[in-house]
């Protein structure tokens, strides 16, 4: 089974500096880091759960909300089985627990775990 493992999250004033990170470990079965789309997750108090950012297996193609756009840049390191989530000019609004994901196709479903999560509080 895959675990992941978040880290870097804190409190920061607003216009400040974050960067999450997620350890990956556990590959099995001919899988390895770089088989999984990673994604970073984030759910604010009273709010549902919602897709911050996205990466493919070897990096090429990015995605991200647009509320992070310009401020936020995912990354991976497959050396490492680390994906990486840099958060710049940091508002009250992303204040919200952080989780990491991670996804593939199997036979016949999706196969995807879920971190822990890391708290990120923004405020004065």
């Amino acid at each position: 089974q895959v675990q992941l493992v978040e880290s870097g999250g804190g409190s920061v004033q607003p216009g400040g500096s974050l960067r999450l990170s997620c350890a990956a470990s556990g590959f099995t079965s001919g899988f390895t880091f770089s088989s999984y789309v990673m994604s970073w997750y984030r759910q604010a108090p009273g709010k549902e759960r919602e897709l911050v950012a996205t990466i493919t297996g070897i990096g090429g193609n990015t995605n991200y909300a647009d509320s992070v756009k310009g401020r936020f840049t995912i990354s991976r390191d497959n050396a490492k089985s680390t994906v990486y989530l840099q958060m710049n000019s940091l508002k009250p609004d992303d204040t919200a627990v952080y989780y990491c994901h991670a996804f593939r196709w199997g036979t016949i479903r999706k196969v995807d775990y879920w971190g822990q999560g890391t708290q990120v509080t923004v405020s004065s």
